[in-house]
């Protein structure tokens, strides 16, 4: 079974989302790459190191520039006449290129796979995690994306991989690109975080969720999260928003600080290996699947746990 899975790609640097579905690809077959935008022969360098890739496609075009998904998929359904599978990241820019192929192909999408069963045989959340669903799909060409925190990632040295120029699609005047604003932080990169600190509405303001979660991660090296209530608050921006709706992570410690733990944020974190909760309340849903607990003030305990660490 032939497959090509989607780089992303930022900054003309490789974004690790890529490697998790390298190692969902793997276990379907043959592995290539494409990398789609204008200027990305580093990608396509970096693309060709990973371990277990035979071939890396690189588009490279004007139209592709900003990576804009009405132009990215039709080149995509175009190269499927040679593959059997497309696989792409659970990322906003997977979500975003796969549903558009698995429509210019007339097949059914399986999304957010968590383990691949055979070559038309996957495991998929459903009802928020809470059950798997096994779905198998009778397709010829398959259209999948890929759960990151489900797989290993591929390893990005030891690979020898076949670079080809493929030609794009050229312009679908669809869409246009407009602008963009990008967020800059000295911190890791939320879905490739070892450790992550997320606040929740208990935090009470924008300026109280900053005073106590930024300090503690500081000291941590760690990403900072938040749940969707405080996002909603307004005290902490959208990307920073773990759960069902947001970002799904899995690093080695998760604290969440005065989150209850609704069904939508515990979708996106119960993953992790060590969880760490922070509430005032005994009851909260979040001590459910805690490995660490402790009931307090949050207001008295992160200032002090900041001090001592």
């Amino acid at each position: 079974m032939k497959t090509l899975v989607l780089v992303e790609h930022e900054g003309g640097q490789l974004k690790d989302a890529t490697l998790a579905a390298v190692t969902a690809a793997s276990k379907l077959g043959d592995v290539s790459l494409i990398v789609a935008g204008s200027g990305v022969g580093g990608v396509a360098e970096q693309a060709a190191k990973i371990a277990g890739v035979t071939r890396v496609e690189v588009a490279d075009d004007a139209s592709l520039e900003h990576g804009l998904a009405e132009n990215v998929a039709p080149l995509i359904a175009e190269r499927m006449a040679d593959y059997d599978a497309f696989l792409a990241p659970a990322t906003t820019t997977g979500k975003n290129v796969a549903p558009r192929v698995a429509a210019l192909l007339d097949v059914m999408q399986i999304s957010d796979i968590l383990s691949v069963e055979a070559q038309d045989t996957f495991t998929r959340p459903i009802y928020a995690g809470n059950a798997i669903a096994t779905v198998k799909s009778a397709d010829a060409k398959k259209v999948i994306t890929v759960r990151g925190t489900a797989f290993e990632k591929a390893a990005l040295e030891g690979g020898s991989a076949e670079v080809a120029q493929v030609g794009g699609s050229g312009d679908k005047g669809l869409s246009s690109f407009v602008g963009q604003e990008v967020a800059h932080s000295e911190r890791p990169e939320l879905t490739s975080a070892n450790i992550i600190v997320s606040g929740g509405r208990a935090l009470g303001s924008s300026e109280q969720f900053h005073a106590l979660i930024d300090p503690l991660a500081d000291k941590l090296g760690a990403a900072v999260g938040a749940s969707r209530a405080a996002v909603d608050a307004g005290y902490a921006p959208n990307d920073y928003q773990v759960g069902q709706t947001g970002k799904i992570v899995a690093p080695e410690v998760y604290i969440a600080v005065g989150i209850s733990g609704a069904i939508q944020h515990l979708a996106g974190m119960k993953d992790s290996k060590t969880i760490v909760a922070i509430n005032k309340d005994e009851d909260a849903p979040i001590f459910q699947v805690a490995d660490i607990g402790l009931v307090g003030d949050l207001f008295k305990i992160v200032p002090e746990l900041t001090e001592k660490l």
